[in-house]
């Protein structure tokens, strides 16, 4: 089958590649880029630990063709490594207990600071709903909407 050449934005760093057709964006990051921060867990769209901010938005990247990517700038935690409120973000992950494992921690993260960079002073209904696409076994969710919770309100 035929690659398609893409050029993307990855964290800022430009990046030329060619990608099978079917290659989901997920599958670009982690085998041709090498981002092991956005994690794999069902490629369908149900656990969001693969999200990642494409085109200014928070996306599953395991429902994103990677040929979709081209000439869009994608995000992933690492990249984000030094943006003040994903620093608050994760400290107040650390304080609320909000990370056992750790799978489902970039996901999370990545889509709470999208999330308050759009809404940033959200009730706790308001970020329930904006992490309802993001599964994690080992919490119950209610230290991460804590700690999600603390961020925006000290933002007040």
């Amino acid at each position: 089958m035929n690659e398609v050449a893409i050029r993307v934005k990855v964290n800022g760093i430009e990046i030329r590649a060619s990608v099978l057709p079917e290659a989901s964006l997920l599958e670009f990051l982690r085998d041709q880029v090498r981002s092991f921060d956005v994690k794999c867990g069902c490629k369908k769209g149900d656990c969001g630990t693969c999200t990642v901010v494409f085109a200014g938005k928070a996306v599953k990247s395991c429902l994103v063709l990677a040929a979709q990517a081209h000439q869009q700038e994608i995000w992933t935690l690492k990249g984000m490594e030094n943006d003040q409120l994903m620093h608050d973000l994760q400290e107040s992950f650390a304080k609320h207990g909000a990370v056992q494992c750790g799978f489902c921690t970039p996901g999370m993260l990545v889509t709470a600071k999208s999330f308050l960079e759009q809404e940033p002073y959200p009730s706790r209904e308001q970020i329930k709903a904006a992490l309802a696409g993001n599964l994690c076994r080992c919490t119950g969710y209610k230290k991460i909407v804590d700690a999600v919770s603390a961020v925006a309100g000290a933002r007040v």
